[in-house]
């Protein structure tokens, strides 16, 4: 393999050992607006090369091993793919460790369905999901596996879903999130606490599951901080305010897995250097929220 995450820093750890598996995921099928997202992967990974080996207030998560596999073949149908990616999801925590899934479009979160599903006892982890789409319609364009599916895909599986930064949505979103009992904090509600101080005092619900697994769709940030992204959104979070909400509604939580998606790296550097520190952030998170 010719780069690995945080290759400037550590070398590629035994998939036998390494608390984190780096698993690379170039989807790129249903993308409705800007394409480029099968590039998201190895510019997050490029990216890694700059970062520090500290995450400021979770120590550095790179000690504990960080093994980047190949990436994910999509050369054939849609389904075939989302099923080598959940395999090598199940593979990840079969040795303990956290899978952590670079995309590609937000159809990637598909292939997390068979571990979420299967592996823990049904509403034991729910679904932690930054994006500025509810993404809960049945199809899209007659394609059920669409980014703009996705979430709809993970709450028929009875998988419990929390939506942050939600600003752009169709009827039928609202209405899936409505029957489906759908948690939020919607960019507006975030916008109108003021300031950061008022988002450190917000929290999941207690009822919801105590095991996570973090989707991070890269839109959710503001459009003037993530213009590299197919669907650049504006009225979103700051960096500073999707780690402090990452950080204040993670607590007490276990984190089992993430992924982030929908980079489509351009001319500019800071986007794919955004995505990349942002991957780190979340394995010092799920370092320091973890059971294993």
């Amino acid at each position: 393999m010719e780069h690995w995450f945080l290759d400037s820093e550590f070398p590629n750890s035994d998939k036998e050992t390494a608390r984190f598996h780096v698993i690379p995921f170039p989807l790129e099928d249903t993308v409705s607006y800007m394409g480029g997202t099968a590039n998201g992967p190895a510019a997050i990974i490029e990216a890694s090369s700059q970062l520090e080996q500290l995450v400021e207030g979770f120590g550095n998560p790179g000690l504990l091993g960080i093994h980047t596999r190949e990436p994910i073949g999509t050369d054939g149908m849609v389904a075939q793919a989302v099923a080598a990616a959940a395999e090598a999801i199940l593979q990840a925590h079969n040795h303990g460790a956290i899978p952590v899934l670079l995309g590609g479009e937000h159809s990637v979160t598909n292939a997390a369905i068979p571990l979420l599903r299967d592996r823990f006892p049904r509403g034991a982890v729910g679904i932690l999901q930054f994006d500025a789409h509810m993404d809960l319609r049945n199809a899209y364009e007659g394609n059920t596996l669409s980014h703009a599916s996705v979430m709809r895909r993970v709450v028929e599986a009875g998988i419990p879903l929390f939506q942050v930064g939600i600003r752009n949505y169709s009827e039928e979103d609202l209405e899936a999130r409505e029957r489906y009992q759908v948690g939020h904090y919607d960019a507006s509600f975030l916008y109108n606490q003021k300031s950061i101080h008022a988002i450190e005092t917000l929290d999941l619900p207690a009822s919801f599951p105590k095991q996570l697994y973090i989707t991070f769709d890269v839109d959710a940030f503001d459009c003037g901080l993530m213009s590299a992204t197919g669907t650049p959104d504006p009225g979103g979070l700051s960096w500073w305010d999707a780690i402090t909400l990452l950080t204040v509604l993670t607590k007490n939580r276990t984190i089992v897995g993430c992924d982030v998606v929908e980079l489509a790296p351009n001319i500019l550097h800071h986007p794919s250097y955004t995505a990349s520190k942002l991957t780190y952030f979340l394995m010092g998170l799920a370092s320091k929220r973890c059971s294993q």
